[in-house]
């Protein structure tokens, strides 16, 4: 599926969640956000520089959907 000019495909997850991975499509705008900025550095620890496919995150499915839907200090 492709994605929109000024927004990025991201798979948020961790291994041993039952509720598994999901992607999303969130805008760049995003990428500029201290908590994100923490999530893509704990993504390079774990996963590397050299993945293929969307950018992979390690956190719940559940805690990223509180982070993007919370006012002020989250995404």
């Amino acid at each position: 599926m492709k994605v929109k000019k000024g927004w990025l495909a991201v798979i948020v997850g961790l291994e041993d969640d039952e509720s598994g991975f999901q992607r999303f499509v969130i805008p760049i705008s995003y990428l500029y956000h201290p908590l994100f900025k923490r999530l893509l550095e704990k993504s390079k620890e774990i996963y590397g520089y050299h993945t293929t496919g969307p950018l992979r995150l390690p956190c719940s499915v559940d805690d990223f959907l509180h982070l993007s839907r919370s006012p002020g200090d989250a995404l």
